[in-house]
């Protein structure tokens, strides 16, 4: 743990060679309790204004923009942290599609702060009491912090509906598209590997988002092929062979007819944006 004005601090010699989007392999949370703080998750500036958290999911991509007055607590952990039962509950916060930006219930917000504030002095307190004790009381902590955030109402919103099954299937399907997105494209594919028809898919992917299943397989793969073009540095021939095109320009008219790019150029803008 640390807080945003250590973490600037410790960066006074801005632009940071320069700042590249990374991809990020833990939990990063950021509370800020006063200022602005801007942030890109997955190539899209997040704006987190007082009162607000801001969730960097493992997998998502971000990057780091000049240092700003924002204060606050910002917390990393790893992803098997969490005991089995806890990260179940946990399972629509920690969801790789929930929002990066999340508004506190407001009977949370207090003691939400008061948790952060306890986590970071624990963590500062190495030594104070024993290792074991140390460590389970930052893991209480952190699994009530976030047990709190998962009650925000943009997390709690996806289970309020009436129809709650066909949320359960579009929740599996999404867990499915993570594991699947780079061979699987078609909603016949995940349809039979859920074991329901196309139609009930369909259905539960338009509750859920508004959009067809198509359109959510080719939003997470365009999102994956942005990630390792502006992220990792990969040419697009290397993108189109991971994402699952025999051929290079199939995967150029699919990327450009999304974007309005090419993927050269797209990872051209990135590189100069960062510097």
């Amino acid at each position: 743990m640390t807080t945003l004005e250590d973490f600037f601090a410790h960066h006074d010699d801005w632009p940071w060679n320069p700042p590249r989007p990374g991809r990020v392999t833990i939990h990063y949370l950021i509370a800020v309790t006063e200022g602005e703080l801007y942030h890109d998750v997955d190539h899209v500036t997040r704006t987190v204004p007082t009162g607000r958290w801001l969730y960097v999911r493992p997998g998502h991509t971000q990057c780091w923009h000049p240092p700003s007055g924002a204060r606050g607590p910002i917390i990393h952990c790893e992803p098997d942290v969490l005991s089995a039962d806890i990260a179940s509950l946990l399972a629509p916060l920690t969801a790789h599609d929930a929002p990066a930006v999340l508004r506190p219930h407001p009977e949370d917000t207090h003691w939400l702060h008061q948790t952060a504030l306890q986590l970071l002095d624990e963590h500062r307190a190495l030594g104070r009491r024993p290792l074991e004790v140390h460590h389970a009381l930052r893991r209480s902590l952190l699994e009530s912090l976030l047990l709190r955030l998962a009650n925000s109402p943009d997390i709690t919103a996806a289970g309020t509906t009436a129809d709650a099954g066909r949320h359960d299937t579009y929740g599996r399907f999404v867990d499915a598209l993570e594991l699947h997105f780079r061979e699987l494209r078609q909603a016949a594919d995940y349809a039979e590997l859920l074991g329901c028809s196309v139609r009930t898919l369909s259905r539960a992917a338009r509750a859920a988002t508004g959009r067809g299943v198509r359109e959510v397989i080719d939003e997470r793969r365009l999102l994956e092929a942005r990630r390792l073009l502006g992220g990792a540095g990969w040419d697009a021939r290397a993108v189109a062979a991971h994402l699952g095109f025999t051929d290079p320009a199939n995967f150029g008219r699919f990327f450009r007819g999304n974007t309005g790019l090419t993927p050269a150029a797209f990872a051209a803008r990135a590189a100069q944006t960062s510097r």
